[in-house]
């Protein structure tokens, strides 16, 4: 079986793009751990961002807008983690926990 034309088909790409963001919605759902859920979020980000770049590669006439889109949701990917990870450490030192199921109150 030959695989060397593949690379050319942009159903490839968009089938693993929505795998991942199966894969990120299952596990968002899913999960109960905070961490599992960052995790979860990272893959949709992945997913849109493939996304992205198979339309940029594949049916845009400029290859820089979808470049510079992707380089867009990988900033907002890197603030999400900045921000869920600090209040990730603020919730576990008030709840030793970082279980979603255990925290019972959440005051502002």
């Amino acid at each position: 079986m030959n695989l060397s034309h593949l690379p050319d088909q942009p159903a490839i790409y968009f089938l693993l793009a929505a795998f991942l963001l199966a894969v990120g919605v299952f596990g968002l759902i899913r999960r109960r751990t905070f961490i599992g859920m960052l995790i979860s979020g990272e893959l949709i980000f992945a997913a849109a961002g493939l996304n992205f770049m198979t339309v940029n590669r594949f049916m845009a006439p400029d290859p820089a807008v979808g470049q510079v889109v992707v380089l867009f949701i990988m900033g907002l990917a890197a603030a999400e983690v900045a921000i869920t990870l600090s209040i990730i450490i603020a919730v576990y030192r008030n709840y030793r926990s970082i279980h979603s199921k255990e925290l019972s109150e959440l005051k502002g």
